[in-house]
This record gives C-alpha cells, sequence and structure tokens, in this order.
C-alpha cells in the first residue's frame, strides 16, 4: 500500500549522470530538474527546479573520484531537498566511497566509513540504497535503514550464458579470504567448484600471491572481487593462477574504481575479459577492449520501485 500519495522524484548529482538516466528509464519516468555546480570558489550549489513538498525523493549519486567533490554535492542535495519539505529522502549510492576505511587497522586511525555515514544521516536522508559495500557491516554504521543491493545476481547470468557449451572445467576464485563469500554465491549460483588465493599484502595497494587454495589447474576460471582499484591483487592473482596451470583467466568486479596504474596492469596481464558493473562510470581512456559493462540500472531501478510502494525488497539481495 502507497501511504504518501505522491510520484516518485528522481533526481541525480554529477557523479555518474548516464546510470541515473537509465534507472530513469528504466522507471519510465524523467529525472527531475535540479541544477547542481560550483561557485566560482568551488563551493557546490543546488538549485532544485520543481515542488518536492511531500513527495518521495531520490538522489542518484556514487561518491567515487572525485570523492570529497560527489561527497558534498550529495550532502548538499540532502539538506536541500530536507528544507524544500520532502516527505522521504533516499540516498541511491551506487558506489559508496571511504569503505575501506571500516575499522581501525592500527593505533590512532579513524573510522570514514562511520563518519560518512554519521554526515550522511545527520544531512537529512530518511534511508540509503547502496550496491556490495566493502564490508557489509558498515550498514550497522548508519542509524537509518540500509538497502544493501548485490551485485552477484547481475553478473552470474553473463558468465552462465557464456560457458554455456559446459561448466564442467570453470572454477570460481577468491583473490583474497575477504572476497571468499562473494565467490561462494558466484560458484553456487553456476554450480561449479571455488578456490581461494591466499596472499600476504606487506603495505597498501601491494599484495603478494602466498599460496593457491583449490583445484585450478587445465581450468577456466573467474576471479571475483567486489572492487578493483589499482589492480594490483586482481593481476597479480591472474599470474600466479596461469603460473600454476589455469587454462584462462576471466575477472569480474561490481566497482571499477581502476585509479593509478590499474589500466595498463589490465592490458599487460593474462586476464582475457574484466566484467564490471556501472556503479561508477569509466572515464574514456579507461575503457579498453578488455572491459566489458554490465548495467545495474533495471536492479536499482527496482528497488526504488518496491521502496517506492513499501513493499519488501529482500529477492533482491538474493
Amino acid at each position: 500500500m502507497i501511504s504518501h500519495g505522491k510520484n516518485i522524484k528522481l533526481f541525480a548529482g554529477n557523479s555518474n549522470p548516464t546510470l541515473a538516466s537509465a534507472i530513469a528509464d528504466s522507471l519510465k519516468v524523467s529525472l527531475c530538474d535540479a541544477v547542481v555546480g560550483k561557485f566560482s570558489d568551488g563551493e557546490v550549489f543546488v538549485n532544485i527546479q520543481e515542488t518536492v513538498r511531500g513527495s518521495d525523493v531520490f538522489i542518484v549519486q556514487s561518491t567515487n573520484n572525485p570523492v570529497n567533490d560527489n561527497l558534498m554535492e550529495l550532502l548538499i542535495m540532502i539538506d536541500a531537498f530536507k528544507r524544500a519539505s520532502a516527505g522521504r529522502i533516499t540516498a541511491v549510492i551506487p558506489y559508496f566511497g571511504y569503505a575501506r576505511q571500516d575499522r581501525k587497522a592500527k593505533a590512532r586511525d579513524p573510522i570514514s566509513a562511520k563518519l560518512v555515514a554519521d554526515i550522511i544521516t545527520k544531512a537529512g536522508a530518511d534511508r540509503v540504497l547502496t550496491m556490495d559495500l566493502h564490508c557489509a557491516q558498515i550498514q550497522g554504521f548508519f542509524d537509518i535503514p540500509v538497502d544493501h543491493l548485490l551485485g552477484v545476481p547481475i553478473l552470474t547470468p553473463y558468465y552462465a550464458e557464456k560457458f554455456k557449451d559446459g561448466l564442467e572445467d570453470v572454477v570460481v576464485v577468491s583473490p583474497d579470504f575477504g572476497s571468499v563469500t562473494r565467490a561462494r554465491n558466484v560458484a553456487r549460483r553456476l554450480d561449479v567448484p571455488i578456490a581461494i588465493i591466499d596472499k600476504r599484502r606487506p603495505k597498501p595497494n601491494v599484495a603478494e600471491v602466498m599460496n593457491i587454495i583449490g583445484d585450478i589447474k587445465d581450468k577456466r576460471v573467474i576471479l571475483v572481487d567486489d572492487m578493483i582499484d589499482t589492480a594490483g591483487t586482481i593481476t597479480h592473482g591472474a599470474e600466479a593462477l596461469i603460473d600454476r596451470g589455469a587454462k584462462e583467466v576471466y575477472a569480474c568486479c561490481t566497482h571499477p574504481v581502476l585509479s593509478g596504474p590499474a589500466i595498463e596492469r589490465l592490458r599487460e596481464c593474462p586476464i582475457k575479459e574484466l566484467v564490471v558493473l556501472d556503479t561508477i562510470p569509466l572515464a574514456p581512456e579507461k575503457q579498453i577492449d578488455k572491459i566489458k559493462t554490465l548495467s545495474v540500472a533495471p536492479v536499482f531501478a527496482e528497488a526504488i520501485t518496491r521502496i517506492y510502494e513499501e513493499v519488501s525488497i529482500s529477492t533482491l539481495f538474493m
């Protein structure tokens, strides 16, 4: 039952306008009119061009690079809608930045993911809709409801079709212990075995492969991760798999951060194809032949519809 009786109002910041438009198309609505820009001194301004009083407002804004600019846009948009008397404000954050700063790894470290969650809540968001948080426990950092979508249900049908000739020699591989649950989910859906790369990380963004747990010899393997940043983990893992007898290496992730040397590493590594989702837009220089992009728009559109209609969306998490 829809208690508010208002139409969906879908707005977008500047982080990923292509995805926002695709979500609008899937919803069969138009993006609402708002101008989000900067003053000459760099401060963000927001100008809402239509009434939102009592409306169910959804703001599509990933907090990818430039992270702080996109985060400030999101916060100021939330504040603007709150002051314009929106009925409910949902922050749709396909990629949640700062998620890797989720604990104190050493003395005097900040827990920035908790800080960002608090700021979004304080700005006036009533709920958050996101996908593949780096750690699912980050949901607990928010004092408002969080709907946490998964990228696996989008990725696995692609591989089921790609390897429809037979999955007998396919193995899903987790690049580290942190991604085992995600890899196991993919393996279960495809009904194939799983293997794990045991590695040590001597310092940030530097990974050293130690051992591979599982049988990958003469197999086609699929490396599964939530995000690829500098691509060190995924490319070193691919090289180790080939060195240990894998026949072909494929890879996939939800969030293609692809910073620093990532593209060069991907060009030179033995990965045949990298499948990513469009939670983060790929700049033209990152759109190499080896990368294939799948859209999350239909899943987010379905989640937005269910939130608006106030019905369960838990089946979208599975």
